[in-house]
């Protein structure tokens, strides 16, 4: 049964709310950022980068705590204003022909260690302590974490009539993304849709996996430290962006490798022989069509890699899935790559014109071979969660991607 709760945002004042919302700090390559930081004063990235006013680079506690008093400011310049009523937000995103409607919430951290909120991926424990630290130090969530349920007709109903409304904001960015956002307090509206998540069994996290854990290790932190622990601290909740399952979108990472391990190029075709069925392609681009096919970019042409079934044995959700047959059947036994997220020889890559990017990487000698395969789809996703499985690092690429700061959700009880 999920639990789920309202809350009072912190949000951009009207005017200038396309100003302040970005894109993820880590998206943002340096050109862009330093293009943002000196033409727009109102962007969030200001908070997220405090030392650009010093000229500085700044990390650690240091940076953590010129966030928050960069934060402080924007209130009280009322750049950003708090909801004076409990909420939630309907957040609609348009773009080309794909568009989400969701609901912004703050859901339990209760429910994601009792796995109501499944997971698919590993978390690193470094990474989980840096960024419970930061919550701690700043006190405030600027993006919520990406969650998908399973559809149902009355809580679409229920957002159907509420997006019938005017949205409190609406507007569009370079990007070509259009995004939306309704402001639910209406008492008896926001306990139905309580009601409703209520008969939800699961939350399944699509993406923000290390937000999740590191807000569950920043209230199991606080409870530990506040005598007074009563649960209903803001510090027990994560601020979540909550989809159905049919509006989420996935894609998947190519894999490029550096070197044969050694082979050449005609011996390590011959020992993919005993795994896969090859057809070679030459020069006429191949993608994979279907579950266990994979196409392969070797030595100037295309392949095709058909999956033989005999030899290969499905014991779990996870043997299933394209990433892990990959990585047992090629990546680990014959090129010798263990440690998919931090072996240098391995790059992913995603997008529409991926696959020629990676024959061009390859042309050029930075590669030696290179890998496509075909998306998972959520019942792949929820299986790999529902039996406590983790994916191989880089199995999907999701959209939506949300914006920073549309809504903030402050860690202090006690208001800024």
């Amino acid at each position: 049964m999920a639990i789920i709760k309202p809350f009072n945002a912190i949000r951009p004042a009207k005017d200038k709310v396309s100003l302040v919302a970005s894109r993820s700090y880590e998206e943002y390559s340096k050109k862009e950022l330093d293009c943002v930081l000196n033409y727009n004063p109102f962007s969030f990235l200001h908070i997220l980068n405090p030392g650009y006013r010093f000229n500085k680079r700044v990390s650690g506690a240091e940076r953590f705590k010129l966030v928050h008093n960069r934060y402080l400011e924007f209130l009280e310049e009322q750049i950003l204003l708090k909801d004076k009523e409990e909420s939630f937000y309907i957040y609609k995103i348009e773009k080309d022909n794909f568009n989400c409607c969701g609901i912004i919430c703050a859901t339990s951290t209760e429910d994601y260690r009792n796995s109501v909120i499944k997971k698919h991926e590993n978390t690193l424990e470094q990474r989980e302590k840096l960024f419970a630290n930061y919550l701690q130090l700043v006190q405030f969530k600027a993006e919520p974490v990406l969650m998908i349920y399973p559809d149902t007709k009355e809580i679409t109903s229920i957002v159907h009539n509420e997006i019938l409304n005017e949205p409190k904001c609406h507007f569009t960015t370079p990007d070509r993304v259009t995004h939306s956002l309704w402001q639910i307090s209406e008492k008896n509206t926001l306990k139905e849709l309580q009601y409703e998540f209520g008969k939800v069994n699961s939350l399944y996290i699509a993406d923000g996996h290390h937000r999740s854990a590191s807000s569950n290790l920043l209230s199991l932190i606080s409870k530990n430290n506040n005598p007074n622990h009563n649960g209903k601290e803001p510090y027990n909740f994560i601020m979540s962006y909550l989809i159905p399952e049919s509006e989420i979108r996935i894609f998947e990472f190519n894999r490029m490798v550096r070197d044969l391990n050694g082979l050449t190029p005609e011996q390590f075709l011959v020992k993919l022989d005993s795994v896969f069925r090859i057809k070679k392609y030459g020069n006429q681009l191949y993608r994979p069509g279907k579950k266990h096919h994979f196409s392969m970019y070797l030595n100037g042409s295309f392949y095709s890699l058909y999956l033989r079934k005999s030899v290969y044995k499905f014991t779990n959700p996870l043997s299933k899935l394209d990433t892990q047959i990959l990585y047992k059947t090629i990546l680990e036994p014959i090129l010798q790559i263990k440690d998919l997220r931090n072996d240098k020889r391995i790059q992913y890559g995603y997008g529409k014109r991926n696959v020629l990017k990676m024959k061009d990487e390859i042309d050029k000698g930075n590669f030696a071979v290179g890998f496509g395969l075909v998306p998972l789809d959520v019942e792949e996703i929820k299986a790999i969660a529902d039996a406590g499985l983790v994916m191989p690092p880089k199995s999907t690429y999701i959209e939506p991607k949300l914006r920073s700061a549309l809504t903030i959700y402050e860690l202090d009880s006690s208001g800024s």
